[in-house]
């Protein structure tokens, strides 16, 4: 009778005892998980609820229609004008003969911060803004100056590159193209559309002036004789000078300056949040610099092949 008795007493005695060993590991397995655990794991709480704010806010209808389209298609259609380098040319080195430079570079950067991936829209420079209003392409990034006419029918980024506004010309040419008033009355030659042509215009009402549709065009007619310079911005003139030394900058002094910024269509006013949070961040890192020195030596590089 008495080992009837402990039978069941010894099993319960060992139940008791499993049970409370149980717990004591589960309070040290909580014990024992670090602090710095608890701590990642709240980062990429916050993490993955910041990347989600987009796409929630576009769920929510808190969007607009533009940034609404774009998350919905899940990518981002930059217009851009191949043929102005080192902001945007044609890699003549790649198989598909993509286009590339800081442009393209800063439509990544804001593709990435979207979460949305890039199509690139090549064409010519003069038919690029009549897309913005056509919806062909969302964005237009493409050395666009934000000048005050342009503001009347579309909106602009915080403008991202300023450059001096000035002439190619002919090396030999050099000291008789030292002034302004000596291109007066001589034919010269700028991008069709662009801020350089109304620069001409401006200055020199009475000259003839040949606008073609992109700047190795121009860079064809002085080298042919037919114009007596090209009006370019610093930064885009700069590679031609750089791989040809029968082309030099004119001494004659613009006293104007170029700004680039991106263009899009007016009331859009989360997706220019966007842009220009985009664009301070590249300033900051100096990403700007480096796409500037690094695209304009494969600019330089493909005009001397």
């Amino acid at each position: 009778m008495k080992k009837r008795i402990l039978v069941p007493l010894i099993t319960a005695m060992l139940a008791l005892s499993l049970t409370a060993c149980g717990k004591a590991e589960e309070a040290s397995a909580a014990e024992d998980t670090p602090a710095a655990e608890e701590s990642v794991s709240a980062q990429e709480t916050e993490s993955a609820a910041e990347e989600t704010t987009v796409e929630s806010a576009a769920a929510e209808g808190e969007m607009g229609p533009l940034m609404t389209s774009i998350m919905e298609k899940g990518k981002i259609v930059v217009g851009t004008a191949s043929g102005y380098p080192p902001y945007e040319f044609i890699d003549i080195t790649s198989a598909d003969q993509s286009v590339i430079g800081i442009d393209m570079a800063l439509a990544q950067a804001i593709a990435d911060e979207l979460g949305v991936e890039l199509e690139i829209q090549d064409m010519s420079f003069s038919s690029l803004l009549s897309s913005l209003p056509a919806n062909t392409i969302d964005i237009a990034i493409a050395g666009i100056a934000p000048t005050d006419e342009r503001k009347e029918s579309m909106d602009f980024s915080d403008s991202y590159l300023f450059a001096e506004q000035t002439f190619i010309i002919l090396k030999e040419n050099e000291e008789t193209y030292s002034t302004l008033e000596a291109f007066e009355g001589q034919t010269l030659a700028a991008e069709k559309s662009t801020t350089q042509e109304a620069l001409c215009q401006e200055l020199f009402p009475n000259n003839q002036l040949v606008s073609l549709e992109k700047v190795p065009d121009c860079i064809l007619e002085l080298k042919n004789g037919k114009v007596a310079g090209i009006c370019v911005e610093s930064i885009v003139g700069e590679q031609y000078v750089i791989s040809d030394d029968t082309l030099c900058f004119a001494s004659a002094d613009t006293g104007r300056k170029k700004e680039t910024a991106i263009a899009l269509q007016k009331g859009n006013e989360d997706l220019l949040a966007v842009l220009n949070k985009v664009i301070q961040e590249n300033k900051d890192n100096g990403n700007f610099d480096k796409w500037v020195e690094e695209y304009s030596m494969i600019a330089a590089e493909n005009a001397a092949d």
